[in-house]
């Protein structure tokens, strides 16, 4: 029985105002001896103009690092990287058991092994629907429909109430592989009595419900079949669903498939060891692919979102080293760009059809299929669980937004709008936000992880603005210049609009500057390397219309 201390709450820190970079906490207890589950540590992409040089985004979870001797335990819902992409990162940071199916546990292990210095998860398998309990938690893992093996919600019991957390899901009745989303089992949790839904506001927008990952397949055997020449397929290296009725369409056809791609391979080798695979001819390796005749084979390919060194993008480029196509081959992709990714998507297409290769989109062939719930969908979710609230998740603010309105529409009591770090106490009494705690944004800047406040992304978006001149001067003890000053600068233009060397005038404006400094001011290299660098900032700009940054150097000779 819970006391009158005992306190419900639900803290996003991730995922909440982003699709990606999931990471939610619950916390039961008194304020000041809360215990906390976490339920997944997704990453997000870099990528974005506003985020040069860096790959990989993390949830930042300062809050919980905190309260790390409180958090017992970590619930993944399922291995997508948006939910699990950075707990290699995260867990020494946390060190809590984490608790997840065989599919995710093996793809976790997988990037675990292939990464130097990875750290040694402390992972437990859980079967979907089982229930474990730990202190005031009861977690139940309900097994759902979605676009990869193993997706489970988790219905969350405690003393002061049932929260229902959807993760990633949509209905379909003929999966082709994989789990149903059972309306009498959702249903039954309704009967029960749902305090909370925390649920996927991703495909809110769209009206209707969505395709069958059956009919993509039946679609994409139809391609295939169709074909003359190659086919190469390019589709989310985690949908084991989608490489398992492309490798069937082959096989009907009498063509080979090669899978191309490391995070392909790494999917294969763990679908291959939980069964998803069984009954299919062994895969061809890559090299083998010039061998094969060009109406016998298929291949599986990274690189759907355009990434720039995933294999559809060297293969567009004529750079891979086993891989290559021809005019009157078929490229589909069997995937929906992720917003941010269109540019580089549009521009792998374009190269292949300058290369005579056919591009089928799902723009005109029904070659993909949402994993997430359309608005018909939600409608029969809220029907089968009846919650007294709803907190939108899993969604942009726009997507957010919607879902909340939906939810009212719906008849729910109550609807929160969190986002990430606000604290919404869920019971007792009304759900509402009591608190906003520190949360945002970490990067994988290389072999590193920064903070959003580090000075590294302002700095290299103002070079790539305005450039960089670097000034490096010597002076004597006596305040005289000891050579020329060496000017180099990079990102500039080479000429103004009269055609004068820039290099020319900056160098003409530094001389300037220090002949007209008197021997007693050079003699100080901060009150030279100040002026230095505001007269080169103010000729650039008045030259060129941008001011660059700029690094002056006095050295002491």
């Amino acid at each position: 029985m819970a006391s009158n201390q005992d306190e419900l709450v639900f803290l996003p820190l991730g995922g909440l105002g982003e699709i990606g970079m999931n990471a939610a906490l619950y916390g039961f207890g008194p304020e000041a001896e809360r215990q906390w589950i976490l339920v997944d540590c997704g990453m997000g992409f870099g990528g974005e103009e506003n985020l040069p040089g860096i790959d990989l985004v993390y949830p930042d979870l300062r809050f919980i690092e905190e309260e790390r001797h409180n958090l017992l335990g970590i619930f993944i819902t399922h291995a997508h990287e948006d939910h699990i992409g950075a707990l290699v990162e995260m867990w020494p940071r946390l060190r809590a058991p984490v608790y997840a199916t065989k599919f995710a546990i093996g793809l976790l292990e997988t990037r675990r092994l292939s990464e130097a210095d990875a750290p040694k998860v402390d992972l437990n398998e859980i079967v979907p629907g089982q229930r474990l309990k730990l202190g005031p938690f009861d977690i139940e893992y309900v097994p759902v429909a979605h676009s990869i093996p193993e997706s489970n919600a988790l219905a969350i019991r405690t003393p002061q109430g049932l929260v229902v957390h959807t993760g990633d899901w949509k209905l379909d009745n003929t999966p082709y592989l994989g789990s149903l989303t059972s309306e009498e089992a959702f249903r039954a949790l309704g009967d029960e009595g749902v305090l909370a839904l925390v649920c996927d506001s991703t495909n809110v927008v769209r009206e209707g419900t969505s395709p069958s990952e059956s009919d993509v397949a039946r679609n994409l055997a139809q391609l295939i079949k169709d074909s003359p020449y190659r086919v190469a397929v390019t589709t989310f290296a985690s949908n084991v669903a989608r490489i398992r009725s492309i490798a069937e369409a082959a096989r009907e056809c009498g063509r080979d498939v090669v899978v191309v791609g490391r995070a392909m391979d790494r999917v294969v080798d763990v679908a291959k060891e939980c069964g998803y695979l069984e009954g299919l001819p062994e895969f061809r390796s890559t090299e083998n692919f010039g061998y094969i005749p060009r109406d016998k084979i298929v291949a599986i390919l990274t690189g759907s979102q355009g990434e720039p060194r995933a294999a559809l993008a060297r293969i567009a480029q004529d750079e891979h080293p086993d891989i290559a196509l021809s005019s009157g081959d078929r490229v589909i992709f069997s995937s929906r760009a992720i917003p941010g990714n269109e540019k580089a998507v549009g521009s792998i297409i374009n190269s292949l059809i300058e290369q005579g290769i056919e591009v089928i989109t799902d723009r005109t062939e029904l070659v993909h299929v949402s994993g997430h719930p359309r608005r018909g969908e939600l409608e029969q979710m809220y029907r089968w669980t009846r919650p007294r609230i709803a907190i939108p998740a899993h969604g942009e603010p726009l997507h957010l937004s919607e879902h909340a309105k939906f939810a009212r529409a719906q008849g729910v009591p109550e609807v929160v709008r969190a986002k990430n770090g606000t604290l919404v106490r869920l019971a007792p009494g009304p759900a509402e936000i009591v608190d906003n705690v520190p949360a945002g944004r970490l990067y994988r800047d290389g072999n590193i992880v920064i903070g959003a406040g580090e000075r590294a992304l302002p700095e290299r978006r103002k070079l790539a603005f305005a450039g960089i001149v670097t000034v490096a001067i010597a002076i004597d003890d006596r305040g005289e210049l000891v050579g020329d000053p060496v000017i180099d600068a990079m990102g500039l233009p080479d000429k103004n609009r009269e055609g004068r060397d820039l290099t020319d005038i900056i160098a003409d404006t530094v001389g300037d500057l220090l002949d007209s400094l008197p021997k007693a001011k050079r003699r100080d290299p901060d009150a030279v390397e100040n002026a230095v660098h505001r007269a080169v900032r103010a000729a650039v700009n008045q030259e060129w219309g941008k001011k660059p940054a700029c690094h002056v150097l006095v050295i002491e000779a």
